[in-house]
């Protein structure tokens, strides 16, 4: 880890997107400068050299950059990193057969540790500061310690959610007494790790074992819970209006319903009322083919996330991006369905990059997170606003959007220490302590993995709708479709 910093950093010179705590409305300062102190954003002026700083300000040239709050991710899977690129062409019910019901065979606590810490030093590289993420590696003691701990080490704002699915080895008894254990360790407020619970069993659970839950959750005053909600054909309805009968919506707790495939018009009413938040994952549910039917009607209550990085990108300019150009098409077509040509663009940059950010820090009931305000964290990032992909940019926000990519970032910060810096990651030995150790690990995982049969999908998705095959394309003229086939193993 990096050493000390000093007290007070002052972002000189630079182009800030700041945004009121009340408000989903950007603003720019030009030319501007940013100072930090402790933890927190002390002063945003709009000149770059600010007088009567703190004595021992360290001054970082910010010319020509773009300081933009941290992007924050609400669903992520962070274990998984060490599966990367085995499965690029899954599907739901292959990638829940093949990885998520099955890495327990193969997977040791180590294996956990080290994924989780390079999925976590991957997104801070990406400018992701927070992290929402639903441990569902929780298949003993000693594999629920090592993401957690992994957590801790990464040196990014972590909401850790032990995913609670009693296994034969490891009951739910057990998990819930172990995971009161572990809360112990991780309490302070100043922590940048926070443990949360990850719950799916809503529909199918035994009544006890809900209410064995939901009391857990008052004891140890879980400020997020986060669940699965898919619905539609795809099950696993746990929607607003399950979870608002229980009573887990109306109180202090966030609660973080993912993906949201079957929201409709009852379910937008009552995260309304009750004021609590979906995550989109765009390229996830486009990969999977989970879908988003009517996520784009409910964004005044959303925020964005990743999901299951092992598959595709882990960052956030991409799932921004990815989201307004899907939702642009979705509204798009329906003008043109009617025989209209649009004159107006039904959503902006300046919303994707909201979506990105503030409401992710809404999500989780910290407006100090995902926004850049005088008493706001000091979770920034600072983009390189000269490089050949962001060059001749005049609207800062346009400029993130659409044009720059993870190399574009030169500074990452949390809680106003740098974890990135002159476009390195500032992790102690990150190469002897992270590389070589990971690299060990996913050679071992993927060989695993790769050498496992093939899931038989047969029947029912989880005894209701009937498996089926999507239509494959051809981008062939010659013989075959070019579909190809995948290039898994060493030798």
């Amino acid at each position: 880890m990096s050493t000390t910093p000093p007290s007070s950093v002052l972002l000189s010179g630079g182009t800030i997107i700041v945004c009121p705590e009340d408000a989903d409305l950007l603003d720019v300062v030009r030319d501007g400068a940013l100072l930090i102190t402790g933890d927190r954003i002390a002063g945003i002026y709009d000149t770059a050299h600010p007088s009567n700083l703190p004595a021992g300000t360290e001054v970082v040239d910010c010319t020509n950059k773009i300081i933009t709050p941290g992007f924050i991710d609400t669903h992520r899977h962070g274990w998984q990193t060490g599966l990367k690129t085995l499965v690029p062409n899954t599907s739901m019910p292959d990638y829940i057969n093949r990885v998520a019901f099955s890495a327990s065979a193969f997977y040791t606590a180590e294996d956990v540790y080290i994924g989780q810490l390079a999925g976590l030093l991957e997104a801070l590289n990406a400018g992701v500061t927070t992290s929402l993420d639903h441990a569902h590696h929780i298949w003993s003691k000693e594999t629920t310690k090592a993401g957690l701990q992994a957590s801790i080490d990464s040196g990014a704002r972590v909401y850790w959610n032990h995913a609670f699915t009693g296994t034969p080895t490891y009951p739910f008894s057990e998990q819930v007494a172990y995971f009161k254990e572990l809360a112990k360790t991780v309490s302070r407020p100043d922590d940048l790790t926070t443990m949360g619970v990850a719950y799916d069993g809503w529909t199918y659970a035994p009544a006890e074992e809900i209410q064995e839950l939901i009391a857990l959750t008052k004891e140890l005053k879980t400020p997020v819970l986060t669940t699965h909600y898919c619905g539609g054909p795809w099950m696993g309805d746990n929607s607003p209006e399950l979870l608002h009968r229980h009573g887990v919506l109306e109180s202090d707790m966030a609660v973080v319903f993912s993906h949201a495939m079957g929201i409709n018009t009852s379910s937008s009413l009552v995260l309304r009322a009750t004021n609590q938040y979906i995550s989109i994952t765009p390229e996830s549910e486009m990969h999977y083919g989970i879908s988003h039917p009517n996520a784009h009607l409910v964004q005044d209550q959303a925020a964005l996330g990743v999901d299951t990085f092992l598959t595709f990108s882990t960052d956030m300019l991409t799932q921004a991006r990815i989201w307004l150009q899907r939702t642009r098409s979705r509204v798009f077509d329906r003008a043109l369905q009617n025989w209209r040509i649009p004159v107006n663009n039904p959503m902006s940059a300046n919303q994707a990059f909201l979506l990105a950010t503030r409401h992710g820090g809404l999500a989780l009931r910290r407006p100090d997170l995902g926004a850049i305000r005088v008493g706001a964290k000091a979770d920034l990032v600072v983009f390189d606003g000269r490089s050949p992909g962001m060059l001749g940019w005049v609207d800062p926000v346009a400029a993130v959007i659409l044009h720059a990519s993870v190399g574009d970032i030169e500074h990452v910060l949390v809680d106003g220490r740098f974890r990135k810096r002159d476009g390195k990651l500032t992790f102690a030995d990150y190469e002897g302590a992270v590389v070589d150790r990971f690299l060990a690990s996913a050679a071992k995982l993927q060989k695993a993995a790769a050498e496992r049969p093939d899931p038989v999908l047969e029947g029912r998705f989880w005894g209701g709708c009937e498996y089926g095959r999507a239509d494959e394309v051809n981008i062939s003229r010659g013989p075959g479709t070019g579909y190809g086939t995948q290039f898994v193993h060493r030798h």
